[in-house]
């Protein structure tokens, strides 16, 4: 178990308060209408920032989180259950014994304080230690899955020329020497939130019970396991942006 200073502590625990005290404010203040420059009124402006914030943590923890849960959150967070993650993620990751990055329980606590997350949990979740992380290898290599085969040829059909879509491309994992399991890459502009989970529903109908399925924004820097998986993916479809650019 990684031993976390004196410092790290109080700055995280410092931390946790301030989000705290933040939340508080925000919520004292919800009776007030905003409307931004996009037409939103304050408080939905709010809930789309922080579902943008729960769909970062997820993607960074995409190499850590078992399959089992990553997609169930996802799900959750399309469903306007974002509340519900609040309640169970800090502790799954106590439970998993998955530690954090300084950046990434930074994250943690921006994104589920204000939805209620318990704050003595959150402080709970261990720091990351080096060399704990799964270690993954991607390949481009189809095992013959026919499942897998088949949610393809559907996707490419559902999501080619797709507006606020730029590609689709998958690659195959396997972890500790296991199975291969299919990922999907999408770059897309529009809800990535949604697209997520819609993408992640087509799946499971076609046979795939845990859906590995990771939606990235252009401006998203990838992570390191994104980078790996991107660099081994074969193209699926491209969406209206792609095509778009490529006809500019």
């Amino acid at each position: 178990m990684a031993k976390r200073s004196a410092k790290g502590l109080i700055d995280r625990a410092d931390a946790t308060k301030v989000h705290l005290d933040g939340c508080n404010q925000s919520r004292g203040a919800a009776g007030d209408t905003r409307i931004d420059g996009d037409g939103l009124e304050g408080p939905t402006l709010a809930v789309r920032e922080n579902e943008l914030r729960c769909h970062e943590l997820l993607l960074r923890l995409a190499d850590r989180l078992p399959d089992q849960h990553l997609w169930r959150f996802r799900d959750w967070l399309a469903g306007d259950a974002a509340d519900v993650i609040a309640q169970l993620l800090p502790g799954t990751l106590v439970r998993e014994r998955i530690g954090l990055e300084d950046d990434e329980h930074r994250l943690l606590a921006e994104a589920l304080l204000p939805l209620g997350a318990d704050p003595a949990v959150v402080n709970a979740v261990l720091p990351a230690e080096p060399g704990t992380a799964p270690q993954h290898v991607f390949t481009t290599e189809n095992p013959g899955n026919p499942v897998a085969d088949s949610a393809l040829l559907v996707l490419g059909a559902t999501l080619r020329s797709r507006p606020g879509v730029r590609e689709v491309r998958n690659s195959w994992r396997s972890t500790g020497g296991g199975a291969a399991k299919l990922v999907l890459l999408v770059t897309a502009s529009a809800d990535v939130v949604g697209l997520t989970g819609e993408i992640q529903r087509v799946l499971r109908a076609l046979g795939e019970p845990e859906p590995r399925v990771e939606v990235l924004s252009p401006e998203q820097e990838p992570t390191a396991y994104h980078r790996a998986a991107l660099a081994e993916s074969a193209l699926v479809c491209a969406g209206a942006e792609e095509l778009a650019g490529r006809r500019g």
